[in-house]
């Protein structure tokens, strides 16, 4: 687990970096996690779920944003998160050949029930300074939360 939690005004921040874009995804969901509750405990049913979007960033943001819906509706804070990130097809020049744009992530998580939790509210993933990078060999994620 490759995040940080970095203070931002009123909001919070996680910073990812890893080896893969699904590692990084995984990493961001990991520190959302972290910013609502520093010691989740075992247990849960683990949950899936298939998120298609039209770029990395909207990936992720749907992705984060699914996750914060699960807790609001399931009544869970979403842990152990695992990912796999299939991004839009390009040919070897990295241009679009126009059949297919959409990136999907396949993702699951172990669902603790809110009421074993004492859980900090995190109330939305924002598009404000997000970053979803290569960098080198690994891949980069900067995402601020509204709590």
């Amino acid at each position: 687990m490759t995040y940080r939690l970095r203070d931002h005004t009123a909001d919070v921040a996680v910073e990812a970096t890893a080896d893969s874009l699904a590692a990084v995804f995984a990493d961001v969901a990991a520190g959302l996690t972290a910013a609502m509750c520093e010691d989740p405990p075992a247990g849960g049913d683990r949950f899936t779920m298939e998120i298609a979007a039209e770029s990395g960033e909207a990936a992720l943001f749907d992705y984060l944003d699914r996750l914060i819906y699960e807790r609001d509706v399931r009544g869970v804070l979403p842990v152990d998160h695992d990912c796999r990130v299939r991004p839009a097809a390009t040919d070897d020049r990295g241009d679009d050949p126009g059949h297919d744009d959409t990136w999907v992530v396949e993702a699951s998580a172990r669902g603790v029930p809110l009421r074993e939790v004492t859980a900090r509210d995190v109330k939305a993933v924002t598009y404000s300074e997000m970053v979803l990078e290569q960098r080198g060999g690994e891949w980069y994620a900067y995402v601020v939360f509204d709590v």
